[in-house]
């Protein structure tokens, strides 16, 4: 997918019961992600008048929203046969490795119908991710 800030909306979903250092690794991870699947997501470098170097940053707002945990699954399922939303879940199952390969072993023994979702990125057009998100709380 390419990026158009013009077209697209980015947000997490967090799960509500998620405590606050949890819910910031799974924003992070979704984030960091994000910027390795998704083209244009990220804007070119800018320098402040006085010279000092800032790496480009994301084009678009990406808010932060909270919902009950069967929410993600649901939203994961809603977006799966649309070619237009890209979505990047995140699962307590990945929070609690320790490693990668601990990841890529338990995850690869793991039914997905048993894999509890704690986030989910959702990037698309602008009118769908706003009807999927747009009754959810931004996390404060």
């Amino acid at each position: 997918m390419k990026f158009d800030a013009n077209v697209h909306r980015c947000t997490l979903v967090i799960d509500q019961q998620l405590p606050v250092g949890l819910a910031m690794n799974a924003a992070s991870v979704i984030g960091i992600s994000f910027g390795k699947w998704i083209d244009n997501l990220v804007g070119p470098d800018m320098h402040s008048q006085d010279g000092e170097y800032y790496p480009g940053v994301i084009y678009a707002p990406l808010p932060v929203l909270l919902a009950q945990g069967n929410y993600l699954r649901e939203l994961q399922q809603n977006c799966a046969n649309d070619a237009e939303i890209f979505t990047m879940p995140f699962s307590a199952l990945a929070q609690s490795c320790k490693t990668y390969d601990e990841y890529g072993e338990r995850i690869a023994s793991a039914h997905s119908d048993h894999i509890e979702l704690v986030a989910i990125g959702l990037i698309g057009p602008k009118k769908k991710i706003t009807r999927l998100t747009g009754n959810l709380k931004l996390y404060r």
